[in-house]
């Protein structure tokens, strides 16, 4: 006889699994054993950083970091390619960058996550998702199951775009619910968010409660734009958001980052982490006119 099982005692099942299958490691599938590693956030130095790799966390992020001091400008970098008309040979050629230049992640739509996981497997550079974009005006189930799917197809790491409409309407408890929907999913299954606010959109003080709403979810970073609205990233609005967050979280500055000037601006503003399409003129100096 079958049984029916309840939809949210089936969710829990399934995280559960996948918990266990990433605590125990899945190296031998697509090298994937990294998904279950500890990520530690620390004030950095030499000394700190040892003593906390040698406790068991194979990962660090640091907060307010200066480049000088943690190796190269590309460890801060999400190398994008978010724009509807990319192919796969510009997919695999994001990837090959990331791989010579040592960037942070590669950031992609959902469709090209297990081939970016597949071509990057075996490097130290990550695979990072947008869910819910470039709108976020889709239900908070769609967004999670969009996290879940990336996930399982090899995406460490995964930027959700925040319900601008309901934030501007006021409704801040389903801002709440919807960027924690996605949280739970994320940190269940080993994965990272980050919170796109689209500032471009808001108002200060609308920015400064979108932060904390963010940071009430659980979310573990919070990020400027997504680069298809009206405008992207500011030192002014990462230095607000820094300022709300505090020193826990990591901040994002993503949109319009396009040189190296531009880059150790919004570090110094307090950036953690600059999502850019055009990160290899970054890293050599360079500038760059083109777009996600």
């Amino acid at each position: 006889m079958s049984q029916t099982i309840d939809p949210a005692r089936l969710e829990e099942l399934l995280t559960e699994i996948a918990r266990q299958i990433l605590e125990h490691g899945v190296s031998s599938i697509g090298g994937f054993g990294q998904w279950g590693c500890t990520s530690v956030c620390i004030d950095w130095s030499a000394e700190n950083a040892g003593e906390v790799i040698s406790a068991g966390a194979c990962r660090i992020g640091a907060v307010a970091m200066d480049p000088a001091r943690v190796g190269t400008l590309a460890k801060y970098i999400d190398h994008t390619l978010l724009k509807p008309e990319a192919t796969r040979a510009e997919v695999d050629r994001l990837c090959d960058e990331a791989k010579r230049h040592g960037f942070a992640s590669v950031c992609v739509n959902g469709t090209w996550v297990r081939r970016c996981r597949e071509i990057l497997s075996g490097s130290d550079v990550l695979v990072c998702a947008v869910v819910g974009f470039p709108l976020g005006a889709m239900v908070p189930e769609a967004k999670a199951f969009e996290a879940r799917r990336a996930i399982e197809d090899g995406a460490s790491e995964i930027d959700m775009v925040m319900n601008v409409g309901a934030l501007k309407s006021g409704d801040v408890d389903y801002v709440r619910r919807d960027i924690e929907a996605v949280a739970n999913t994320c940190h269940g299954l080993g994965a990272r968010l980050k919170v796109i606010l689209e500032t471009a959109l808001l108002t200060d003080a609308e920015k400064e409660t979108a932060c904390r709403l963010a940071q009430a979810a659980g979310a573990d970073f919070v990020k400027t734009s997504t680069g298809f609205s009206k405008g992207g990233a500011t030192a002014a609005d990462i230095a607000l958001m820094r300022r709300v967050v505090g020193p826990t979280m990591g901040v994002k500055a993503s949109g319009g980052v396009r040189d190296l000037e531009g880059a150790r601006t919004m570090i110094e503003a307090g950036a953690t982490r600059l999502g850019a399409s055009a990160s290899v003129q970054i890293v050599q100096g360079g500038k760059a006119t083109g777009s996600y």
